[in-house]
C-alpha cells in the first residue's frame, strides 16, 4: 500500500492512474510521453555510466602512466638515461609522435635539448633556445602550457629549426618542468595530424612534467652532495698532502695539481706577493701553455687577480676571455680557460698571495665551491707560512754552524801564526790576520746570495782587490787579472780556497815584488773532468837555489800545505815561470 500511495503522489501518477481504472481506454497519448521520458532518462543514465566509465579508464590510464613515468624516473640513476625513457613513455602514452625534453641551462641562461625521441637524438645537446624564445622558450619564462591544435609552426612564437623537420608537424602541447617555483625546464609532445588536447591530455602531461622536475631536483641535489662530499675530501687530501711537505716549491706544485684534479678546473695557479716590488709573482701552475707559464707579473689591483688582492676578497668572472679587466685575454683564449675564480690566500688579515682557478667553459662558481676554495686558499698560505719558518729555522741554524767553524778557522790560524811568526810588529800580525778573515768574509759574501756554492773566479777578483787595496804599499803599482773557467764549490771547500788564494797573492805582494816597483799577478782557473786548476803566477823575483817548500820556514806557505792537503785532498806545488821571470804556484784539487 506505502508503494502505491507513493507512486500516487504526483498529480501525472494520479492522472494516469486513474485513466487506468476508467473502464474506457486510457490515456494512450499520456503513457506514451511517460514511457518516452523515461527512456530518455535510461539513455541519460547509460551515457553518464560510459562517461564515468570512460573517465575511470583514463583516470586508470593516467596513473599507470604516472606510476610507469615514476618507475623510469626513480630506477634510472643517470639524469640522460632517465629523460631518454620518459620521453619515450611520454609519446606512447599521450598517443603522439614525437616527445622533445629541454632542461633550463642557468650558467648560459638557455633551454638545451636534453632528451628526444628516436628520430631526433642525434640533435640532443645541439638545440638552444633562450628564456622567451620560440614557444618552449615562451612556456619557460611563463611557465604556462601552450596548446596548438593545428599548424603549430605558423604561431607567432614558433621558432624553426630545420633539422628538426618541424613542419611534418601540425600540433603540439608544452608544459614547463617546474619545481618549487624554480623552472627547470620543458617538455613538449607533438603530432603529424591536427589534434584538439583535451583537459585530461594537458594534466596528464602536467603529471609527467612534476614526475620529471621532481627527479631532476632530486638527481641535482644527489649530485650537489656528491660533489660537496668530494670536495671535502678534496680539502682534507689536500691539506694533509701540502702539511706533509717542508719544500715550498714541491708544495705549491702539489697543491695546484691537487686542486686543479679534484675540483675539476683546466688549471690552477698560485701567485705569490713580492712585497718590496708589491708584485704577484707565478710560483707555482699546472698549465701546459707556454705563454700562459711565462705571463708577466701582475701589480697588485692591476687584473683580475690583483684587484682580488687590492680588496681582500674572491673575485670571479664568467668569461676571460671577454671581459675588459683581464690582463691577457689572448692568452686565456691560446690556453683554452674561460671563467676564473681569484681567492686570495690570507693570513691573519694579511694577503700573502692568490689562488686563480680557471675552467675550460663558462662556469658560475657556487657559495659552496667558493668556501671550499677560500678554505683550501688558506691551507695554502697556512703550509707556505709555516714553510718559510722552516727554511729561517734551517738557515739560522746553517748560520750558527758556518760562524761556529770560522771561528775555529779563525783560531786554527791565529794558533798557527803564534806558532810559526816572525812578526816584528803587532801591527804586521794585525794586518795578516786581518787579510785572511777578510779572505773567509769575502766567500761569506758570496755564499749569501746563493746560499749553497760560490763561485771560486768571484772570490778570486774579491782576493785580488782586497790585496790591493791593503796589502800594496802606497807608490807600487801591481796588475792583477783573473782568467779561465769559473766553477763552483761548496762552502767549506770554498772557504779553504779562499784563504789558498789570499796567502798565495799576499806571499806574491810581499816576497815576489818585494824590491820591484811594478809587477803583475794573473790567477788562472781550470776545470777538468777529474780535477780542479789553479795557478797563480806572478812576474817578480823567482824563488832562490834549492828551495823548497817544506824547508821554508814560512807561516803562509805552511797554511797553504796544510788546507790543500788537508781540506781539499789536493796538491800544491811553487816553482819558477819556466821563462825566469816571476813565480808559479799551482794548486790541483780532486773532484
Amino acid at each position: 500500500m506505502r508503494e502505491r500511495a507513493y507512486r500516487l503522489r504526483t498529480p501525472r501518477s494520479r492522472r494516469l492512474f486513474a485513466a487506468l481504472r476508467r473502464s474506457d481506454d486510457p490515456d494512450v497519448t499520456l503513457l506514451q510521453e511517460e514511457l518516452d521520458r523515461r527512456d530518455r532518462q535510461l539513455r541519460e543514465a547509460h551515457l553518464l555510466i560510459e562517461q564515468l566509465r570512460a573517465e575511470l579508464e583514463e583516470k586508470k590510464e593516467e596513473a599507470d602512466a604516472l606510476r610507469r613515468v615514476g618507475e623510469a624516473t626513480g630506477s634510472a640513476f643517470d639524469l640522460e638515461e632517465m629523460l631518454k625513457v620518459t620521453a619515450d613513455i611520454a609519446t606512447r602514452i599521450t598517443g603522439t609522435d614525437s616527445c622533445q625534453v629541454y632542461l633550463f641551462d642557468p650558467d648560459r641562461q638557455e633551454l638545451v635539448l636534453r632528451a628526444a625521441d628516436e628520430s631526433l637524438r642525434d640533435l640532443v645537446g645541439k638545440i638552444r633556445l633562450k628564456m622567451g624564445e620560440g614557444i618552449t622558450g615562451w612556456v619557460a619564462r611563463e611557465r604556462k602550457p601552450v596548446l596548438v591544435s593545428k599548424d603549430a609552426y605558423k604561431d607567432h612564437r614558433f621558432k624553426l629549426f630545420p633539422e628538426m623537420h618541424e613542419g611534418e608537424f601540425q600540433s603540439m602541447l608544452s608544459v614547463p618542468l617546474v619545481t618549487r617555483g624554480e623552472i627547470l625546464g620543458v617538455i613538449n609532445v607533438r603530432t603529424r595530424r591536427p589534434r584538439e588536447y583535451t583537459r585530461n591530455q594537458v594534466r596528464l602531461l602536467s603529471g609527467i612534467a612534476n614526475q620529471v622536475a621532481g627527479a631532476i631536483e632530486r638527481s641535482r641535489r644527489f649530485r650537489q652532495l656528491e660533489r660537496h662530499a668530494v670536495q671535502l675530501h678534496s680539502l682534507s687530501e689536500v691539506s694533509q698532502a701540502i702539511t706533509s711537505n717542508v719544500y715550498l716549491e714541491e708544495l705549491l706544485h702539489l697543491f695546484v695539481n691537487m686542486v686543479a684534479r679534484t675540483m675539476g678546473y683546466k688549471i690552477c695557479t698560485v701567485m705569490i706577493l713580492d712585497t718590496a716590488r708589491n708584485e704577484l709573482v707565478i710560483k707555482a701552475t699546472q698549465a701546459e701553455n707556454q705563454e700562459y707559464i711565462g705571463k708577466p707579473n701582475l701589480k697588485v689591483g692591476e687584473s683580475i687577480a690583483g684587484k682580488a688582492v687590492a680588496e681582500k676578497r674572491i673575485l670571479t668572472v664568467l668569461n676571460v676571455q671577454q671581459s675588459p679587466d683581464y690582463a691577457s685575454p689572448e692568452i686565456a683564449q691560446k690556453a683554452g680557460v674561460v671563467s676564473l675564480a681569484s681567492v686570495p690566500m690570507m693570513l691573519q688579515g694579511n694577503v700573502i698571495g692568490v689562488l686563480n682557478c680557471y675552467t675550460a667553459k663558462e662556469h658560475v662558481f657556487t657559495k659552496e665551491e667558493l668556501a671550499i676554495l677560500q678554505a683550501l686558499a688558506t691551507q695554502a698560505a697556512l703550509a707556505v707560512e709555516h714553510a718559510k719558518l722552516l727554511v729561517r729555522s734551517a738557515v739560522i741554524q746553517e748560520m750558527h754552524h758556518r760562524v761556529k767553524n770560522n771561528l775555529q778557522q779563525i783560531a786554527s790560524l791565529v794558533r798557527l801564526e803564534m806558532r810559526y811568526s816572525k812578526y816584528t810588529t803587532v801591527e804586521d800580525a794585525l794586518n795578516d790576520t786581518l787579510s785572511r778573515i777578510l779572505a773567509i768574509s769575502s766567500v761569506h759574501e758570496l755564499l749569501s746570495r746563493d746560499l749553497d756554492t760560490v763561485s771560486i773566479k768571484k772570490v778570486a777578483e774579491s782576493i785580488l782587490n782586497a790585496t790591493k787595496q791593503s796589502v800594496v804599499p802606497p807608490g807600487k803599482i801591481i796588475h792583477s787579472q783573473v782568467e779561465g773557467d769559473d766553477f763552483l764549490l761548496p762552502l767549506n771547500k770554498a772557504t779553504s780556497m779562499a784563504l789558498v788564494l789570499n796567502e798565495l797573492v799576499q806571499n806574491a805582494v810581499e816576497h815576489g815584488f818585494k824590491n820591484i816597483h811594478e809587477g803583475r799577478i794573473e790567477i788562472l782557473l781550470q776545470e777538468q773532468p777529474d780535477c780542479l786548476w789553479l795557478r797563480v803566477t806572478n812576474d817578480g823575483e823567482p824563488l832562490p837555489p834549492g828551495f823548497s817548500i817544506r824547508a821554508e820556514d814560512s807561516l803562509g806557505l805552511s797554511i797553504v800545505e796544510t788546507l790543500v792537503r788537508g781540506d781539499l785532498n789536493g796538491t800544491f806545488s811553487l816553482e819558477n815561470a819556466p821563462d825566469g821571470q816571476g813565480i808559479v804556484a799551482t794548486v790541483r784539487v780532486p773532484r
